[in-house]
């Protein structure tokens, strides 16, 4: 159950991405709601999807990244 979570997580970033306020707010309910390694398998992606857009960096503050 816990990976489907990790999984719909991955899948309301993607969609929010355009609005990076949007995103924040979802990066902390993911935060909340994961199990730490997830957390970190969920750095990996958001940073993957910071590459492809810039904006989306002040997010990773909510990560410690």
């Amino acid at each position: 159950m816990a990976r489907a979570m990790f999984e719909y997580t991955k899948t309301i970033l993607n969609k929010v991405s355009f609005d990076a306020n949007l995103f924040c707010k979802e990066v902390q309910k993911a935060i909340q709601r994961l199990l730490p390694y997830e957390i970190e398998e969920l750095k990996i992606y958001i940073k993957s999807l910071v590459n492809e857009n810039p904006d989306l960096s002040q997010c990773l503050i909510y990560l410690k990244a």
